[in-house]
């Protein structure tokens, strides 16, 4: 194919692009519900979608049919960090959002930096991109290391968010198996990827890059319907806090601990309730109705696990519901069930995350504990 042909059918691809960046924020904007995840998406979608025009635009000599538009281009890498982040912490619910404003700083300052460069007219700026940044080769390559460190800042950013989240669903919930975050993993995975590119400086490698990216983020973006609204179950108010001074014994609570005593009063009711009640068996427990169910504060009952346990929330329930399989497991009337529904009898919801457990608490699998107790069951 000649290099004609070849630059004719990656202008399509590059268009096409463009169409489905600009078509999937106007169909999230059009979804009848929205939360703020959406309209950050959809925004940022645009963003892409005017940042690939500059760069058809542009490729090769194009800039100099649009010289007017010459140099304002140069920022919108420093925007798509930025909004990286901005949407990770909405769909994990993450405060931080509020301060995002805060983040755009970098690219205003880019344009403060470029107001000279911008100043000049059409024509002097499209000299300057023919004579490859005569004049200017200091501030493009400040510029070019600013974007590089922006990429790694934000992708980092964006891995500590979800793992901060992690922590936050662990120690909310004992089963977390419908709460996905692999969507958010895709898109910090194909920022990255660009951002390896940006550092190769490969133009038509680093769009064709963002045009697969838009692929792949319009299909799980537009279709995406909430990883969990954490919000929802997260128990409004202050604290009351019942502060104990010098207390080495408690680095991680050194200005909410509740006190030994209350802290272990709380413990012997929360084993009383697990035992009388067997409320591990719910595959749907949350640290927020166990706490209301004893009439403590979600932070005071989330402080006595970990100080008692030394685990979390998560790790407390489902070692409950291991020790309830052994026990239901080798008992003669149930040698009928298979290992899969006692699991279940449990209060486990799925098999993975059953054999997950089942591994880390008793360092073999089900069926060789089984197996070692002289029990046959499928």
């Amino acid at each position: 194919m000649s290099d004609l042909g070849l630059q004719s059918l990656s202008s399509i691809f590059y268009w096409a692009g463009i169409f489905i960046a600009f078509f999937s924020s106007f169909l999230i904007f059009g979804k009848s519900k929205k939360v703020t995840a959406d309209y950050v998406l959809a925004i940022w979608f645009m963003i892409i979608g005017m940042h690939l025009i500059f760069f058809v635009l542009f490729r090769g000599d194009g800039y100099l049919n649009f010289p007017s538009l010459i140099g304002f281009e140069i920022p919108f890498p420093f925007m798509h960090g930025p909004m990286l982040y901005l949407y990770i912490l909405c769909v994990t619910n993450h405060s931080g959002r509020k301060i995002w404003l805060l983040h755009w700083f970098p690219v205003l300052l880019i344009y403060i930096a470029l107001a000279q460069f911008l100043l000049l007219s059409p024509e002097d700026r499209a000299a300057v991109y023919q004579n490859k940044g005569k004049g200017y080769e200091t501030l493009s390559e400040v510029i070019k290391i600013l974007m590089i460190l922006s990429g790694i800042l934000y992708v980092g950013l964006s891995l500590l968010a979800v793992t901060r989240y992690r922590k936050e669903i662990s120690d909310q919930y004992s089963n977390t198996e419908k709460i996905n975050l692999n969507w958010v993993y895709y898109l910090i995975i194909g920022i990255a990827l660009i951002w390896i590119a940006v550092m190769i400086r490969n133009n038509i490698l680093i769009f064709s890059m963002v045009v697969l990216f838009i692929l792949v983020a319009a299909y799980f973006g537009i279709s995406w319907v909430g990883i969990l609204d954490y919000s929802e179950v997260k128990t409004e108010g202050a604290i009351e806090k019942i502060t104990v001074e010098n207390n080495p014994e408690v680095p991680k609570y050194e200005k909410t601990f509740a006190g030994e005593e209350a802290i272990q009063d709380i413990y012997n009711k929360l084993v009383i309730q697990m035992e009388k009640e067997k409320l591990y068996k719910d595959p749907e427990l949350n640290l927020n109705y166990v706490a209301k169910l004893l009439g403590v504060h979600p932070n005071i009952l989330s402080q006595t696990i970990n100080f008692v346990e030394n685990r979390n929330f998560y790790d407390y329930i489902n070692r409950q519901r291991i020790e309830e399989f052994k026990r239901i497991a080798v008992l003669p009337e149930n040698g009928k069930f298979t290992i899969l529904s006692l699991a279940f009898e449990s209060g486990f919801n799925s098999k993975t995350s059953f054999n997950r457990n089942f591994k880390k608490y008793m360092n073999c699998s089900p069926r060789e504990f089984l197996k070692s107790q002289s029990i046959s069951m499928e």
